[in-house]
């Protein structure tokens, strides 16, 4: 069957109402070659255990995830939705090493709730293209509508959007300009009863349960597949190297308060290391790899985008700037607000590729 059949909307409502609170698949055939051998593969040699295996056609893989996952502001992207999924992504290039029939429905800024579970408001849909067509752009779609009991590979890289990585960055962008005097402001703000601690542990919290239950539709949904949950890559695991004020870094974020950003991104993969065990699916690490290519460090040893940054990948997209981004000091094309650059989106790739090869 197709790997874009959908479930109904019915079990999508029933799914969203059970937590707590409550896109066009790309093929790569110059990849024809490894989908060929896969397919031979399958035919003559036992399965692995735990990989199920086709005869007749390619495994189906399904990706599902957020900004890091759909590899945004990587060249070239899809523009037809507002999702920036770069054809440099991770599952781009896991389907075309290991020969799977992908359907990519990651999604910039998506979230568990609001993106996965839920359908994605065209509110929390940002590009790129940042700036949306005439009109806006639509409400896309529960991601796990995608998947059937034919899926035989699923992906899932989320989370961040859901704690609020991206407001909590832009605080302590703030509070770096307002509290010039602080060494450390935003750990200031978020911890030790500052007046974002709560807000904080209220997220984690939350972020707690509707991971879990998402791996439990997950799995009831595409009851064969191999799951794979994919961590997110390192931003910045060390300081040194890093300037105040240098926008293709982390701009006015203070470098007293990277050790602390650091800690959070560590404290949210392993709330999915957790899940990813408890529910009998690998875990993909793909901060330890990038440890040494964190925002601050220079030429081709950085993986992660600034603040503003220069754009990579293929191709000559570009990514007209909002008025907002146009505010931001710095000289980079687009406000590519510390995502995996296409180095980075190569070592994501690596590593999950890695990980579904192993029995």
């Amino acid at each position: 069957m197709s790997s874009a059949r959908r479930t109904g909307r019915g079990a999508d409502t029933k799914d969203v109402q059970m937590s707590r609170y409550g896109v066009p698949a790309l093929s790569r055939p110059a990849v024809a070659a490894a989908a060929l051998l896969a397919v031979l593969a399958s035919a003559f040699a036992p399965a692995a255990s735990g990989a199920p295996a086709r005869t007749a056609d390619r495994p189906e893989y399904v990706a599902l995830g957020d900004s890091y996952s759909a590899g945004v502001f990587v060249r070239p992207w899809e523009e037809h939705d507002g999702c920036g999924r770069s054809g440099r992504n991770y599952p781009h290039q896991v389907a075309g090493e290991l020969g799977f029939a992908l359907t990519d429905k990651t999604c910039g800024a998506a979230e568990v709730v609001d993106g996965v579970l839920g359908p994605q408001p065209a509110a929390k849909i940002h590009g790129p293209p940042t700036n949306p067509p005439p009109g806006g752009w639509s409400d896309l779609p529960p991601q796990v509508d995608a998947l059937s009991p034919d899926t035989d590979y699923v992906t899932i890289g989320v989370g961040g959007n859901s704690l609020g990585f991206g407001p909590i960055v832009t605080k302590c962008l703030e509070l770096g300009i307002s509290k010039p005097l602080q060494p450390k402001p935003c750990t200031d703000h978020y911890s030790d009863g500052g007046p974002g601690e709560d807000w904080l542990e209220e997220r984690f919290s939350r972020l707690d349960t509707d991971f879990a239950h998402m791996m439990t539709v997950i799995h009831r949904r595409a009851p064969h597949a191999r799951v794979a949950v994919v961590g997110y890559p390192a931003i910045v695991p060390d300081n040194s190297g890093c300037t105040f004020g240098r926008w293709n870094q982390l701009g006015s974020v203070k470098k007293g308060d990277m050790p602390w950003l650091d800690s959070l991104e560590l404290r949210l993969n392993a709330l999915l290391e957790k899940h990813a065990a408890y529910h009998g699916a690998s875990y993909v690490d793909t901060y330890g790899p990038s440890a040494a290519h964190g925002v601050c460090a220079s030429g081709e040893a950085k993986w992660m985008y600034g603040i503003k940054d220069d754009l990579t990948g293929d191709g000559n997209q570009a990514d007209p700037p909002t008025e907002l981004c146009r505010s931001f000091p710095g000289t980079g094309a687009a406000c590519t607000f510390v995502h995996p650059n296409a180095r980075g989106l190569d070592s994501q790739s690596r590593q999950v590729t890695r990980a579904l090869m192993i029995p």
